[in-house]
């Protein structure tokens, strides 16, 4: 989301390492290009120019025209600033007992607030919660039927009533059927509209005073930009909102909504989207966020994720498997397909303090990563387990059978070997760091060791042995 900002704003601080030290016109000038990354970046004008004084007042402050190190002191001294201006933050929800804690989702049509709340309902399932869905948006057609499959889909029961149109009356019955089911969170799916309108607010304003919510969250388009701002704007002078949730965070969107919406409303940004999965919404942390932007990764996060995926068990199983150096391509494989859950694979290395850089401009081609694995399970188990044994006539069956070309499976091989070697040195750390090894080899396997796959199509493309061409060109 952030990727044209930091980039901006990694190419100002480069200028500065160059300097051994500067002056307080440098100072000025770098303010001056870091509010015009800003601007471009769609961060509200008022928030630019403010996060802009603060930042030059601070390092005037700091001494930064003294040190010998600015840059060091000019990043610090923004990623603080930027987790001022996003924050604080309690990603915690105040659950109330005896339940249910009330939830109530407002926003436009089109913010993917029906979407929002399946993934809230999973995410709080996860958590040892009970969740009911109330489908409470009687104006969209089939917004009912949308709520009700995603229901069905993560295991959520979905209260409705298709005979009524009175939103207020089915919120309240909603909440008194969740006391009788003995769920204890009960979460709102209200209308939304194509633009704020008066009934749209009064509707809303009603089934909040009914039913007395305990938090209200106001979903928003993260591509909007600054029209999301100020529509976070008009609602929370209506509803006296609690925080907002961001949706399309891992859009190609330039930042500006989840740089500005914490200022111009004082409302927080509580969680945010980053896929179209139903596990695809995380807890909002400014600091994190903050270290995305800087380039400095989020590795707290990417662990987060992880331990969503591995157990213990299997955590254990395969820490064994690398430290006696037996760790597989079948292994391999396996690890990467939950990586590959995580989300998008350029997106993981950038959470790793210090590869965003490496990776800079590389061509990532997911589809590479796909193109290995067929390599991979064309193989048998014994190859899978010891690559030496793979000699010519191995790799022209492996390749008929993944459609790419033999060199393509020798490369393959190639790579892993050392790559084995490293895991094996690495037994012992930490998950993180576990995540990194895999990712550098996933990165220089599609993007830097291993060539594309030349034979790989959507079909895929028999490769013919030497008999099978002499045949052909007699033909």
């Amino acid at each position: 989301m952030f990727d044209a900002l930091t980039d901006k704003l990694n190419g100002v601080f480069r200028g500065l390492r160059g300097r051994g030290r500067i002056t307080e016109a440098n100072v000025t000038e770098v303010m001056r290009e870091i509010r015009t990354s800003l601007l471009e970046a769609d961060v509200h004008l008022e928030v630019a120019k403010s996060f802009c004084d603060n930042v030059h007042q601070k390092a005037i402050g700091a001494e930064v025209i003294k040190t010998l190190k600015p840059a060091e002191v000019m990043v610090k001294i923004v990623h603080d600033e930027l987790v001022e201006l996003m924050g604080p933050v309690d990603p915690k929800i105040p659950f109330i007992s005896p339940g249910p804690t009330v939830l109530l989702m407002a926003g436009l049509q089109g913010s993917g607030k029906t979407t929002t709340c399946g993934k809230l309902a999973k995410l709080l399932s996860g958590r040892a919660k009970r969740p009911l869905m109330v489908a409470a948006d009687l104006k969209r057609p089939a917004a009912i039927d949308q709520l009700e499959v995603l229901g069905e889909q993560i295991g959520v029961p979905v209260y409705t009533e298709r005979d009524h149109q009175n939103a207020v009356k089915v919120c309240r019955n909603g909440i008194a059927h969740a006391r009788k089911t003995d769920r204890d969170v009960v979460i709102l799916d209200t209308a939304g509209r194509l633009a704020i309108d008066e009934e749209l607010m009064a509707e809303l304003a009603k089934v909040a005073s009914s039913t007395n919510p305990q938090q209200i969250y106001l979903v928003l388009d993260a591509m909007t930009g600054q029209d999301a701002v100020n529509t976070a704007k008009v609602f929370n002078e209506q509803l006296e909102l609690d925080a907002v949730i961001l949706t399309k965070f891992d859009s190609d969107t330039r930042g500006g909504a989840a740089l500005s919406v914490k200022h111009v409303t004082g409302k927080p940004i509580k969680f945010i989207g980053v896929g179209e999965k139903m596990e695809a919404i995380e807890e909002f942390h400014p600091d994190r966020v903050a270290g995305r932007i800087l380039g400095m990764g989020d590795i707290l996060t990417l662990v987060e994720q992880a331990q969503q995926q591995y157990d213990e068990k299997e955590a254990v199983r395969m820490e064994a498997k690398m430290a006696s150096g037996k760790f597989s391509l079948g292994d391999f494989v396996t690890q990467l397909r939950k990586m590959r859950k995580m989300g998008s694979m350029k997106d993981l290395v950038k959470m790793i303090p210090g590869m965003g850089d490496m990776m800079g401009d590389m061509d990532f081609d997911e589809r590479e990563l796909v193109h290995m694995e067929a390599a991979v399970l064309s193989m048998t188990p014994r190859e899978r387990d010891n690559p030496k044994i793979i000699d010519v006539s191995r790799r022209r069956r492996i390749a008929r059978g993944a459609g790419c070309d033999p060199s393509d499976v020798s490369q393959l091989v190639k790579v892993f070997e050392p790559m084995r070697g490293m895991m094996k040195m690495m037994s012992g750390q930490s998950l993180g760091q576990r995540l990194k090894m895999t990712s550098q080899f996933s990165k220089m396997m599609a993007g830097g060791g291993m060539p594309k796959m030349k034979g790989s199509t959507t079909a895929g493309r028999r490769v013919l042995s030497k008999k099978d061409r002499r045949k052909k060109r007699r033909r």
